[in-house]
């Protein structure tokens, strides 16, 4: 099933998506959910971020060009870094290039949404605790990173963690690829058996440190390909089987104007 939010006639909706119409639901989208009698055609709306996430989890550096230059041994404690929940946006929304950042990457990334609350478990159940994916860009702005490679700063700032179009609950995670396309082209484009840290490798390891709970969002890695960008810049993040996450970049004095 495809899990999309959004906006149609000024009100916000969860619905499932199917052969290019949304069908409304009532209720918890990683519990008990039902369906309305409301129904909506894709030119009717406009996409949200597919949630709002508990917490965002990413890992820096985990892809490769290709199989051979995976490592025999593993990092003994892989970077992870936390983006705000407030840095998140939908689909064709601007990211925002603040004032004074002289350099601004896009980052495609496959996301896991965490479905259930897990604790110290094994990799061989992660899958059982995930509830789908979606597309994200783990934007960056390198100079707000610490000498002592802290990176959160330079990945927090508002409108920096596009998700979106759906979350797809159906999908073998081994078996994508993941592209960008920067103005139409194509930029990005491995396979995630690229990844050094597998999804499972990661997720059982984050669990064992925290409690990750549904609505967690875990940003699995970028691969080999990520450029900066600049105002008037689009960027087009796609897993065929979820979609493709377009938004465009605009410097912060733009933006401001447009809603004046």
């Amino acid at each position: 099933m495809k899990f999309a939010r959004f906006i149609a006639n000024g009100e916000r909706y969860t619905g499932i998506v199917t052969d290019g119409r949304i069908r409304e639901i009532q209720g918890d989208m990683f519990g008990k959910w039902e369906y309305t009698e409301k129904t909506f055609s894709g030119h009717e709306v406009k996409l949200l971020a597919p949630l709002e996430p508990n917490q965002i989890i990413g890992i820096g550096a985990n892809y490769v060009s290709q199989k051979q230059e995976i490592p025999d041994v593993l990092p003994e404690i892989p970077v992870f870094f936390f983006k705000p929940a407030s840095s998140v946006i939908g689909p064709e929304e601007e990211i925002i290039i603040p004032k004074g950042i002289d350099h601004v990457k896009f980052e495609s990334e496959l996301a896991v949404v965490i479905g259930k609350e897990a604790k110290h478990i094994p990799e061989s159940d992660v899958l059982n605790y995930v509830f789908g994916y979606t597309v994200g860009n783990d934007v960056t702005a390198p100079q707000f990173f610490h000498q002592d490679g802290h990176w959160t700063l330079g990945k927090a700032f508002d409108t920096f963690t596009p998700l979106g179009p759906v979350i797809e609950t159906e999908l073998n995670p081994f078996k994508v690829s993941v592209k960008a396309r920067l103005n139409g082209v194509e930029k990005q484009n491995s396979p995630t058996e690229l990844m050094v840290i597998s999804i499972c490798k990661m997720i059982s390891y984050l669990s064992n440190i925290m409690t990750l709970k549904p609505g967690d969002v875990i940003l699995t890695g970028s691969p080999v390909g990520a450029e900066f960008v600049k105002p008037g810049d689009l960027i087009e993040c796609e897993i065929a089987e979820i979609g493709t996450l377009h938004n465009p970049f605009v410097a912060a004095q733009e933006s401001v104007q447009a809603g004046q």
